[in-house]
């Protein structure tokens, strides 16, 4: 015979509110289970069998879609669906869908006799979000009592990686592999390690404008595609954004580069930089701050074009004596100089030769762009302990060599005396060379591509990080497309890295 459909005891909370208060006054004891319970499992059933034995009504709330954080592609089922297959159980009475990020709200406005959390839980110290230390402060102000169930502990991503991942094949037996050879906390860690880092970066300023546009036809008087103007973003990218990504993940970060004397957006700047960054900035002459404005379609982001407002001049004689100066009496303050390398004139050749001689730990990363494409190249540095290119820039700095890529890393690497290298191939993900180690080929995390500029600036960031700590090729190339996988899922750099996001998601694909 077929269970009786219970989808009637899923409650807005409002109406849950009005009948846990009916049900206390009637002297019933009230237990509260909550969680995202993203693929209903038996340590699942197991867990609210338990909760159901501390009281006589258990209601079991589940955290909304918007706020669930188990990294990508999460939550597998809709908020509807979880709470849906939760009501079907015949030891839960009320379900509803939270509307808070949290349950401490959710606790203030039940307020039952009992909060049950499952066994994974009793660490709190273990809870890296400190959520659960959270709700207990408010377990404790709302006279409710924690209690935390003792079983066997089942992990949804787990399950998700192993039954339902969207991965290909070959990335899946590469994260099995990956699984086997480290553990999560150790990797977690390495994240935490890199705040104590102390971390000049250099390199070009570049303003990223975003013009979003709607195609209107061919104009009647040119051969020439008609848009219609929609809205626009200014974004802080270039030397800006690596700043930003490395000071999401370290203490304090001194950014040194380049503005123009005019158009040059110095508030701006400033405003888009995080508080732990302390900027020095050097004038261009006769130059407006760098820009570079791209038409897009509005509606699939594909660009259309581009205009760069520029100048070519470099610095002067004297800026350039000033800044190396500045630079040299600096450095050794620093574990880690990161030269974020556009190849708009920020970075001098006697700054470069400078840098390679002095740097405790130097990190570079040479762009090739529109606006230097041919001629600025990696091989300008006599020296680099860590570098990262893109495939393309690896070709012109071996002056397209015949040959693969993964000849080309490794001529290059030892050209400059690399400690480590990473070349990044889009799809394809990235080769790691290391002095010691056989060369890596690391698969692309990325599952979702939405925009791919300052995808490497991102990668580049936190692979520097990794690599000044010494971390092997294989954990540097897995953080690294880690942060390309988060960076390609947001337009332009609208945003920088974030570290929790960054530990959720290595977490949710380890497990």
């Amino acid at each position: 015979m077929c269970s009786p459909d219970k989808t009637h005891n899923i409650l807005l909370l409002d109406d849950l509110s009005a009948k846990v208060e009916a049900m206390k006054a009637a002297g019933k004891k009230i237990v509260l289970c909550h969680g995202v319970f993203d693929l209903l499992h038996i340590g699942h059933i197991r867990y609210f069998r338990q909760a159901a034995q501390k009281g006589e009504i258990l209601v079991v709330t589940v955290t909304p879609d918007k706020y669930v954080d188990k990294g990508p592609d999460r939550p597998a089922f809709s908020e509807n669906l979880r709470a849906e297959a939760i009501a079907s159980l015949d030891v839960v009475d009320f379900v509803a869908i939270n509307k808070w990020p949290t349950a401490e709200e959710l606790l203030r406005l039940l307020r039952p006799d009992y909060y049950v959390k499952g066994a994974e839980f009793k660490e709190l110290a273990s809870d890296m979000t400190g959520k659960i230390a959270r709700e207990a402060e408010v377990v404790k102000q709302v006279g409710c009592e924690l209690v935390f169930a003792e079983d066997i502990v089942f992990s949804s991503s787990n399950l998700i990686n192993r039954y339902m991942s969207q991965f290909p094949e070959e990335t899946q037996e590469y994260l099995k592999i990956f699984r086997e050879r480290y553990k999560l906390e150790d990797i977690v860690n390495i994240i935490d390690q890199m705040s104590h880092l102390n971390v000049l970066v250099v390199g070009d300023t570049i303003l990223d404008e975003y013009q979003y546009c709607s195609a209107l036809g061919v104009s009647s008087k040119d051969p020439a595609l008609a848009l219609q103007y929609q809205s626009k973003d200014l974004f802080a990218g270039g030397v800006l954004a690596v700043a930003n990504h490395i000071s999401a993940l370290v203490d304090n970060v001194q950014l040194v580069t380049l503005l123009g004397d005019k158009d040059r957006h110095e508030e701006f700047i400033r405003s888009q930089l995080s508080t732990n960054i302390s900027p020095y900035f050097i004038t261009q002459a006769k130059t407006p701050t760098t820009l570079k404005r791209r038409f897009l379609d509005g509606y699939s982001f594909n660009k259309l074009f581009e205009v760069y407002v520029m100048g070519d001049s470099g610095l002067s004689d004297y800026e350039d004596k000033r800044l190396c100066a500045w630079m040299k009496a600096q450095m050794s303050k620093y574990d880690l100089v990161v030269a974020a390398d556009f190849g708009h004139g920020a970075i001098s050749a006697n700054l470069v030769n400078m840098m390679a001689q002095h740097a405790p730990f130097l990190a570079v990363n040479t762009q090739a762009n529109a606006g230097n494409r041919g001629y600025h190249v990696a091989t300008r540095y006599p020296k680099s302990d860590f570098l990262s290119i893109a495939g393309h820039e690896l070709r012109l700095a071996m002056r397209n060599e015949p040959g693969h890529e993964r000849r080309m890393t490794d001529r290059l690497a030892r050209q400059l005396n690399c400690k480590q290298m990473i070349t990044t191939l889009g799809r394809r993900g990235c080769l790691v060379f290391g002095k010691d180690e056989d060369l890596l080929s690391i698969p692309a995390l990325a599952r979702r591509v939405i925009d791919r500029v300052g995808a490497g600036d991102a990668l580049f960031a936190i692979s520097s990080l990794a690599s000044c700590l010494g971390v092997p090729n294989e954990i540097l190339g897995f953080l690294g497309n880690i942060v390309g996988a988060e960076a390609v899922e947001i337009i332009g750099n609208k945003k920088s890295i974030n570290k929790m996001r960054i530990k959720k998601h290595i977490t949710a694909i380890l497990k």
